[in-house]
């Protein structure tokens, strides 16, 4: 079943149950694939483009909520911390920091990489390949420790 049949089961079930934020999140999530499809093109969406729109409106969600706590406004942060965790069960099992490790230590033997001027190379051969199952963040960050 594709994520967009998905996303439309689970308004159904949170309109029965009245789960306010749930629906809110995944009228959010329809709202955004609506948006890809008719964006132009008569391609539809594949399934890893539904994954990175799903990334992307998570993502969202979380930076606000990191900036309404550093003002202090957890009545404005809390709702959004709970529709990352609504759309978060629409994305694959995420890759855990010890995992992404070893596998980012093969992609470094592989390219040959020894220093941060590599960080590019790495970095974009573990983008394409943990698309959807890391965080680029975290990606980042764990190119960065195995490089410096």
């Amino acid at each position: 079943m594709s994520l967009q049949k998905q996303v439309m089961e689970q308004m159904k079930v949170a309109m029965k149950a009245k789960d306010k934020v749930a629906l809110e999140s995944l009228r959010a999530l329809k709202s955004a694939f609506l948006l890809a499809n008719t964006s132009g093109s008569d391609v539809t969406l594949s399934e890893e483009d539904e994954i990175k729109i799903v990334q992307k409106l998570v993502k969202q969600r979380k930076d606000s909520a990191t900036i309404f706590n550093e003002q202090k406004r957890s009545d404005l942060a809390d709702p959004e911390l709970a529709q990352a965790k609504i759309l978060e069960r629409f994305l694959p099992a995420q890759m855990s920091e010890e995992e992404l490790k070893v596998a980012i230590g093969e992609i470094v033997t592989q390219t040959g990489a020894t220093s941060m001027k590599d960080m590019g190379k790495v970095m974009g051969m573990a983008s394409k390949q943990f698309a959807g199952k890391a965080d680029g963040k975290a990606i980042s960050l764990v190119v960065k420790e195995l490089l410096s």
